[in-house]
C-alpha cells in the first residue's frame, strides 16, 4: 500500500482512479488511510457479502475468511484489462506494470488523440 501512496500523485494527474477493497471495518480503514496518507477510495466488505460472488476467498484460512489479494486494471467501462494474483510476492503487480497498463488503456481509449501536426502520441 505504501507504494500505491507514492503512485497516487501520478494517478490523480492522469485523471485515473484507484479503489481498494478490504475486509476491514470502516473505522479501521479510516485510520489506516489517514496513517498512510492514502487519498483513494477504500471500500469495506467486513461482512464479506461479495466474497462468494467474486470467488476470491482464500480457502487455506477458513477461520478469518480473507480475500485472495488481486489487482485489476480496468478500462473505463470496467472490463478487465489485466489481473494480477498477489497471493505470492511474484504475482503482485509492480508499480511499473501498473503504469504500463494505464498507458495501454489510455492508448486504447484515446485513439482519437493526436499531437499538433498530426503526430500520434507515444507508443
Amino acid at each position: 500500500m505504501r507504494q500505491l501512496v507514492e503512485l497516487q500523485d501520478e494517478v490523480e494527474v492522469a485523471y485515473t482512479r484507484m479503489v481498494s477493497v478490504t475486509v476491514d471495518a470502516p473505522e479501521v480503514i479510516s485510520a489506516f488511510r489517514a496513517g498512510l496518507g492514502a487519498r483513494w477510495t477504500i471500500l469495506s466488505d467486513h461482512e464479506r457479502r461479495w466474497l462468494d460472488r467474486l470467488d476470491l476467498e482464500e480457502t487455506a484460512d477458513p477461520l478469518h475468511r480473507p480475500y485472495v489479494p488481486f489487482t485489476f486494471t480496468l478500462y473505463p467501462d470496467l472490463t478487465i484489462h489485466a489481473a494480477y494474483d498477489g497471493y505470492w510476492f511474484w504475482g503482485r503487480a509492480t508499480m511499473e506494470e501498473l503504469r504500463r497498463d494505464m498507458r495501454a488503456i489510455s492508448r486504447a481509449v484515446r485513439k482519437d488523440f493526436d499531437f499538433p501536426g498530426g503526430r500520434r502520441g507515444p507508443s
